[in-house]
């Protein structure tokens, strides 16, 4: 259950690093705070989620490292998806992006990234994902929205590693 939490909260952070990333064009420090709700939890009836997961529904605040290869090459981040999750059919315009997430593994289904540029320095990204999870032996209608904010703090990463970008195949 560990791996599945971290797993998506690893495909929420990336769909809005994606997102913002693209958009501002400015290497560096981002962070990014991001709220989930389910419309429908994979949790059985009368379980709640452990406070501090993803699925708690309290904010959570992660800091991303975005370099100028991943500008350059993808307009932000490619997603760190290990696999399970994939952003398509990327619609830029001058004011926010659209996409299309599917994921496949112990998450499977589809959904939609928005995002709106606010100003160079602050974007909002929404996820809105449809599908099922896999808890244990079964699996689990899921549905759930995201919402991130995303603010540059400046061009010196510190500590903080970008993702990796593969090689082209």
């Amino acid at each position: 259950m560990r791996k599945t939490k971290l797993g998506m909260a690893c495909c929420l952070l990336v769909v809005a690093v994606v997102a913002w990333a693209q958009s501002s064009r400015k290497p560096g420090l981002w962070e990014a705070t991001t709220t989930m709700t389910f419309q429908q939890s994979p949790m059985p009836p009368g379980m709640q989620a452990p406070p501090g997961s993803p699925f708690s529904g309290v904010p959570r605040t992660t800091q991303v490292c975005v370099t100028q290869a991943m500008i350059d090459k993808y307009g932000g981040p490619l997603p760190q998806n290990r696999g399970q999750c994939q952003v398509s059919k990327v619609n830029m315009t001058p004011t926010g992006m659209s996409a299309t997430l599917t994921c496949s593994g112990q998450a499977s289904g589809t959904g939609t990234v928005e995002t709106t540029f606010n100003d160079t320095a602050l974007v909002h990204t929404k996820v809105h994902f449809t599908g099922t999870m896999q808890m244990g032996p079964q699996s689990r209608p899921v549905e759930w929205t995201s919402e991130t904010t995303s603010a540059y703090k400046g061009p010196d990463c510190g500590n903080v590693q970008p993702i990796v970008i593969p090689s082209d195949k």
